[in-house]
């Protein structure tokens, strides 16, 4: 285990990320020629619709063995390849709720972009340590000091430049590495030679200049470096212990090592898998998963030599049934054992076990801790559940998805094929945790919400491709919501009691409500302070399904309803007549007595643009963008070009595409992510209400 590194890429869209993993497995061997992104030809853009549009839309994952260039260590290496576009952005969380560590790859030229910032969160979320690769140096206007000041200012985080460019652009010939203080460069058309000689001299100065600042920096993270930099005593830093103390700071993710070069030129790949080798985790490096014992409740730290537990984390359904990948935390996983679904309490035999290479299976007979493998036949299992074995059943915490934010109606061609259809829909939801299906209660439409149109574009030629469907998408929808305005805390009680000359009916609840924080409006937050058994813990479970469904049904807009916290502390209980239904019943009651005293506010998803633009236009896009709302964060000017960035509700970017490009002649660009929820403007919310009625 201490020689496994399981990493993903992760990056904005088009900084390179299939390139890297591309090369990655080109310099391993796992494949002897290598396939662009571009072109449609890579390996682990293996489905149709990632070869056409020249992107990455699967998180996929593979496998391949690396021998460090100096030391000769060999290191197995689980690779995730994971998607750059923001309607992609599951494929990111689930891989990221598995992956001990990551590469994240920036363009030279653009920098720390907005999905970078996104991806880079989500990393953090999950405590998982990175390396960054500025990639490109060989494009024009790439800039190696401007990326570092960038991820200093936008990712929050101290780079560490263990690596310098040798001139850029058109001049990119190599690197220095610091470390060592030598210069590498490749040689050959496929860069498997590198070539490692001492430091021009008029390149010394300034490598000089690179290294104090990197030790320097170490120094502030790293007593023993420290003192030798304070003393002025740079001859005696050992270069070893500088790459101790560079693997102890990554992992405590106190900063992050800088790394560059050119992909897709082969230039800069091997050294970064040394990195990966020399400055990741292994499993065993970890923070432990902490697991909750299923029928105590207890809470317990996971340790890889403890019983079988791994975490699905992708299923994805094909014409040979559901396959399902699981990271491996604990014990052996052999075909033939018989796990325990936490989530559904059934028993499931493992029939096959396979290592993924893309889209390929091959077959393994067993699994350590820290694996990763597929496996198929599993029933009902889904993202997130935790098999383990049957002795002890724990769960492990599940991937937390984002909440869509738009929605469209979608119909099949003929009324023939609208239970096909649901039955498709129903198997892509499985699939794409973030798509949600749903039926319009008025006019009786399907409707699909997700994260973006690109997303829903991909699920139409998907329903086309791989069940024969051609389907209709309709105008798309802002998905608004709404949350209580609970400017104080606030108590309301639910009641429900029936007689009915048999059996009766009863339940009791008492609610106190408050709000949650701005960035919490799509949660519902329950919290049971109930005491002396007044409510049984099973009506205590009804109770939060019955508010949690209200909830979703809506508010006085028609909108689900989140951003407030319900803290049940009080009720009572019938010792013959309480039921399920009935504590459910209650809830909903109070929760309706709460939006009947205070109201709503409506809620809009606002989104992070980031447009690109010629100097010459940015008046004109900046005036555009205030038109739609948007509040303008920073113009920032680049080699000719404006960097726009602003907050955008994204009811106002439908159709964006084309007016940048007729405002800018064809050459602006631009990119977004969700930035969250925002109250809406008083005639929004009006329009909406009206709407409604």
């Amino acid at each position: 285990m201490r020689l496994l590194r399981n990493i993903g890429i992760i990056a904005h869209i088009d900084a390179g990320k299939t390139t890297v993993s591309e090369r990655f497995l080109f310099y391993t061997g796992r494949i002897h020629a290598t396939g662009e992104t571009h072109d449609g030809a890579s390996v682990l853009d293996f489905e149709k619709i990632e070869q056409e549009k020249g992107i990455t839309i699967n998180a996929a994952a593979t496998y391949c063995e690396w021998r460090h260039t100096q030391s000769g260590v060999l290191c197995r290496v689980n690779l995730i390849d994971t998607p750059g576009h923001v309607d992609f952005t599951a494929e990111v969380e689930r891989s990221l709720r598995v992956l001990d560590g990551a590469i994240c790859v920036l363009d030279a030229k653009e920098g720390v972009e907005a999905q970078t910032e996104t991806v880079w969160r989500q990393a953090d979320r999950y405590r998982v340590p990175r390396l960054t690769f500025i990639n490109k140096m060989d494009k024009r206007g790439a800039d190696f000091d401007r990326c570092l000041a960038q991820i200093a200012t936008r990712l929050r985080i101290s780079p560490l430049a263990v690596q310098v460019p040798i001139g850029s652009g058109d001049t990119f010939a190599g690197v220095i590495d610091l470390l060592a203080m030598q210069a590498v460069y490749w040689q050959g058309p496929d860069g498997l030679d590198i070539e490692r000689v001492p430091i021009p001299a008029s390149l010394m100065q300034n490598a000089e200049s690179y290294r104090q600042r990197m030790l320097e920096t170490l120094g502030g993270f790293d007593d023993v470096i420290g003192a030798l930099v304070l003393e002025n005593r740079w001859d005696e830093i050992d270069p070893v212990e500088v790459r101790t103390a560079i693997r102890r700071a990554t992992l405590a993710r106190r900063l992050v090592p800088v790394l560059c070069g050119t992909a897709l030129r082969n230039a800069g790949v091997q050294t970064l898998l040394d990195a990966v080798v020399d400055y990741l985790p292994s499993p065993e490096e970890v923070a432990m998963q902490s697991v909750v014992d299923v029928e105590t409740d207890e809470a317990l730290e996971l340790t890889p030599d403890m019983p079988s537990v791994g975490l699905v984390f992708k299923t994805v359904r094909d014409e040979f049934g559901t396959l399902s990948y699981v990271r491996l935390f604990s014990g052996v996983l052999s075909v033939g054992d018989v796990l325990s679904n936490a989530r559904t309490g059934t028993r499931i035999r493992i029939g096959r076990l396979f290592r993924m290479h893309a889209d390929k299976r091959e077959p393994v007979k067993r699994a350590d801790a820290g694996d990763f493998v597929a496996t198929v036949g599993l029933g009902e299992t889904r993202t997130g559940d935790t098999l383990c074995n049957s002795l002890r059943v724990v769960a492990m915490e599940a991937i937390r998805f984002p909440e869509p934010v738009i929605t469209m109606s979608i119909e099949a061609e003929t009324n023939a094929e609208a239970d096909k259809l649901a039955e498709a829909l129903a198997v892509r939801a499985q699939d794409d945790p973030t798509l949600r299906i749903s039926t319009d209660p008025d006019t009786g439409q399907v409707l699909v919400a997700g994260m973006g149109e690109l997303q829903l574009t991909v699920l139409q030629e998907r329903l086309r491709t791989l069940h024969g469907l051609n389907v209709l998408l309709g105008a798309p929808r802002v998905a608004f919501r709404e949350a209580p305005r609970v400017k104080a805390e606030t108590e309301t009680e639910g009641l429900h009691s029936k007689q009915t000359g048999g059996a009766g009916s009863y339940g009791h609840v008492k609610f106190r409500w408050s709000s949650l924080p701005a960035d919490q409006y799509d949660q519902v937050e329950f919290v049971d302070e109930t005491r002396g058994g007044v409510i049984p813990r099973a009506f205590v479970r009804s109770a939060e399904a019955g508010l949690r469904e209200a909830a979703l049904s809506g508010g006085p807009a028609g909108f689900p309803v989140g951003g407030f916290r319900a803290v049940l502390y009080d009720g009572s209980n019938h010792d013959v007549d309480g039921k399920d239904f009935a504590f459910a019943s209650a809830a909903r009651i109070a929760f309706r007595k709460l939006l009947d005293e205070v109201g709503t506010e409506v809620l809009e998803p606002v989104m992070r643009v980031e447009g690109r633009v010629p100097d010459e236009f940015t008046g004109a896009v900046v005036g555009d963008l205030n038109k739609r709302r948007g509040r303008i964060q920073s113009v920032e000017g680049v080699e000719g070009e404006s960097v726009i960035r602003a907050i955008v509700p994204l009811a106002e970017m439908f159709g964006y595409v084309g007016q940048l490009r007729s405002l800018t002649q064809g050459r602006g660009a631009y990119s977004m992510e969700p930035a969250g929820y925002e109250q809406a403007p008083e005639h929004v919310k009006q329009q909406l209400l009206a709407a409604r009625k």
